[in-house]
């Protein structure tokens, strides 16, 4: 099922009369881009070079842990410096159309997915000293196609090379705030892709307006390990001890009795808050990790 865009209706050629406004990102703490409709991105002279990305997407009725609604599973790469992306790339006009260029690129880096002009979503023009004008393609897929296009990615020319690997956009937020979208958000990525990502998500009804824009806002609090002055290096370790203890419970009742209710669960959790710095020391040297790779890995088990 193709993914029309609200740019997408307007078609190659400019509606008669005057157009209605280009939708806009809006989102507090991300900066907008210049809007374009495909027409007009089609008028630009030749001094303008023209990037074509894509993002794949499938409604998802799976629950994490069995509670949190993952509803969307949303593809995007680890590129080969370390950035996140969507699948596309740069399109020579002299020698292909958009859609033809990008689903070249897309062969290298999938393998298994062709778009049309029916995928177009929107074209804006990126900010810095290139000129560059950034289109941006949306299709929808069953979840069953999207599996198939990862495991077709693992097998492509590119994969391991310029493409690390696909990853899936988690499009929920914890309880602590900062688990789901809003870590992933904190991440690092290419050119336009975020703004991109944000921009489909809106667009598109994936995420309500707010969400995002909560999701924005708390990537750029100040991390709680760098304001939390109670008990020093000490308080941090047991802390640290603490969460991993609590995470390693949940998992070990989880396992062993898969109905249990989790407010039971966590009442017995309660008594583990007591531990001692060297009952947390031991556990650090046990499972050899330090104290910041314990708090991530119990925050992201423990947090709904």
């Amino acid at each position: 099922m193709a993914a029309v865009g609200t740019m997408a209706a307007m078609g190659p050629l400019p509606a008669m009369g005057a157009l209605p406004p280009l939708p806009t990102l809006g989102v507090p703490g991300v900066p907008e881009l210049k809007p374009l409709t495909r027409y007009e991105a089609m008028r630009l002279g030749p001094g303008w070079s023209h990037s074509c990305h894509a993002m794949l997407y499938a409604p998802n009725p799976g629950m994490l842990f069995g509670r949190i609604p993952l509803r969307y599973a949303v593809l995007m790469q680890m590129r080969f410096d370390g950035l996140l992306g969507f699948p596309g790339g740069f399109v020579d006009r002299r020698y292909w159309s958009l859609e033809d260029g990008l689903n070249r690129v897309l062969g290298l880096g999938l393998g298994c997915v062709r778009l049309t002009e029916a995928d177009y979503l929107c074209s804006h023009l990126t900010e810095g000293p290139h000129r560059v004008v950034a289109h941006f393609y949306a299709r929808q897929l069953t979840l069953e196609e999207l599996h198939t296009i990862e495991i077709s990615a693992v097998h492509s020319r590119d994969h391991g090379m310029e493409v690390m690997g696909m990853v899936r956009v988690p499009l929920y937020t914890q309880k602590d705030r900062m688990g789901g979208l809003p870590n992933f958000l904190a991440n690092s990525f290419v050119g336009t892709a975020k703004f991109q990502l944000l921009f489909a998500l809106k667009i598109l009804n994936m995420v309500p307006e707010e969400k995002l824009a909560e999701a924005v806002a708390a990537t750029q609090r100040p991390k709680k390990a760098a304001i939390d002055h109670g008990g020093g290096a000490a308080g941090h370790h047991h802390r640290a001890g603490n969460e991993l203890a609590r995470a390693g419970n949940e998992l070990g009742e989880r396992a062993e009795h898969p109905g249990l209710v989790h407010a039971g669960a966590e009442q017995h959790l309660v008594g583990l808050e007591g531990q001692g710095l060297g009952e947390a020391e031991a556990l650090e040297q046990h499972m050899g990790l330090g104290a910041d790779a314990m708090a991530e890995q119990a925050v992201a088990e423990g947090m709904e």
